[in-house]
């Protein structure tokens, strides 16, 4: 049987339904009014081989923030629902991924231990985003805390290379290798290595 799960979550800010097919095969159908938002979880679930539908309806008229954020906890959540007791994954992933000039690193444990490590450059352009609303670029590391929290994973983000010398970093670029760089390092934690095997921990728990 697939690993999936549906989670729902309405505030006063947002209204959000994620549902994700963890052994997919990256179909991807996101809306959350914030383009550039999506273009990033769509990279989450192509090259994190999970089947990925995302509707957000936020208060776009403030800001992306809660948008961002709480589809993050709705996605982590959904997550952690769908591994279940993690019995016979490989729990560990990493991954180190290129774009362009970017190189990034990305380390996923599947602990059940919330901690998130995240490092990218401090001079990166405030905005990115065409048309509509834009993403501010602090809220990468945002969206990493809540979604890592919430799946309750160890996560750690590293920018290793963030732009030729002299050059000014190109933030959409770093922020797409970081979630190609996660995505990657997730498809391999939640591996079956072990059909019908016990879970990955010698507390027996995760």
């Amino acid at each position: 049987m697939s690993r999936s799960a549906t989670v729902e979550r309405t505030t006063a800010e947002t209204k959000i339904r994620v549902e994700v097919n963890v052994d997919g095969t990256g179909r991807h159908d996101v809306s959350t009014g914030v383009g550039f938002y999506d273009h990033m979880l769509a990279q989450l679930a192509k090259h994190g081989g999970l089947d990925l539908t995302v509707r957000t309806d936020g208060d776009l008229h403030i800001d992306a923030h809660h948008t961002v954020e709480d589809t993050a906890l709705a996605l982590g959540s959904a997550l952690a629902q769908a591994l279940g007791d993690k019995a016979g994954v490989r729990r560990f992933g990493d991954a180190l991924v290129p774009l362009d000039e970017v190189l990034v690193q990305a380390a996923v444990d599947l602990s059940g231990r919330p901690y998130v490590v995240h490092d990218e450059p401090a001079t990166l352009a405030p905005f990115v985003g065409g048309t509509g609303p834009v993403f501010a670029t602090s809220l990468t590391r945002h969206f990493w805390e809540s979604f890592g929290h919430s799946a309750r994973v160890t996560l750690h983000v590293n920018v290793v290379r963030a732009s030729r010398p002299g050059a000014q970093p190109d933030a959409h670029h770093i922020i797409e290798a970081q979630f190609k760089a996660v995505a990657r390092a997730l498809r391999d934690a939640v591996r079956v290595e072990n059909p019908g095997g016990a879970v990955p921990s010698t507390k027996g728990v995760l």
